[in-house]
């Protein structure tokens, strides 16, 4: 019973520790002061410069139309990876399942630099291209592992009896497995879409000088020292993922 009294506070001192370096940098910024840390009172001015930066913006739009592309094509990828794992026995399967793993435990570093030696071998242009497939390549490892984990809590009698009906593999992918596993698609579309919107050590290897993202950009702005612009950015930035989770929660939401 005093266990059990404990839990509240803990988590609540887990949560605070969380969220309290994210509510400060919300107050910030509509602080009204460009470099000082003390409060000299509350303005607009950073969001309404932040709205205006045409650099800022475009940069924005490289990276949401980068993360809809990669999440999209991983989640492509890695879902006829995972249904193939999971159904067919074939040689290597276990060697190539391990490797999944190996891709997510590596650093991101180790990967970076991998990919960039790859694509100046391959004389891959750096730009737009190079980004993509770097971002599609260490999404799919996620994919994989989310839809797996779902995967393995099916009936495998399910498919047998589709067999019997007369169902070939494309109907069972289809009409079967894939509308069973929507939620785990959806979890595994906004999870890379935030893994390649996030990423900076990768895209900065692989990155050209005509294509910038906006993980790239702000961290070229906070070299220089953290301005209250950065905060307001960050500030919707966080709000625009708070919306996400919001909805992919209603999207996921058992019916009743």
């Amino acid at each position: 019973m005093k266990l059990k009294s404990l839990i509240t506070p803990y988590l609540g001192f887990i949560y605070l520790f969380f969220y309290i370096p994210i509510i400060v940098l919300i107050v910030y910024s509509f602080n009204n002061a460009q470099y000082s840390l003390l409060w000299h009172g509350f303005t607009w001015q950073w969001y309404s410069e932040l709205f205006i930066d045409t650099d800022l913006w475009i940069a924005a739009y490289h990276s949401l139309a980068l993360g809809i592309a990669a999440a999209t094509l991983a989640t492509m990828i890695g879902t006829l990876a995972s249904v193939s794992i999971y159904r067919y026995r074939f040689l290597g399967r276990p060697i190539l399942n391990a490797l999944v793993f190996i891709l997510i435990l590596s650093p991101e570093i180790v990967i970076g630099v991998s990919l960039i030696t790859l694509f100046t071998i391959c004389n891959v242009p750096l730009g737009f291209i190079s980004l993509l497939l770097s971002h599609t390549s260490f999404c799919i490892p996620f994919v994989i592992v989310t839809l797996y984990s779902r995967l393995v809590s099916f009936d495998k009698n399910i498919f047998e009896a589709a067999k019997d009906l007369g169902a070939n593999d494309r109907l069972i992918l289809t009409r079967i497995i894939l509308p069973l596993l929507w939620q785990a698609l959806l979890a595994s579309w906004l999870l890379s879409f935030t893994l390649s919107l996030d990423d900076v050590i990768i895209s900065y290897f692989v990155a050209g000088p005509e294509f910038e993202i906006l993980p790239l950009k702000i961290y070229s702005m906070v070299r220089s020292g953290i301005k209250p612009e950065i905060n307001a950015l960050c500030t919707v930035l966080f709000a625009i993922t708070f919306i996400l989770v919001g909805l992919s929660q209603l999207a996921l939401r058992k019916k009743a």
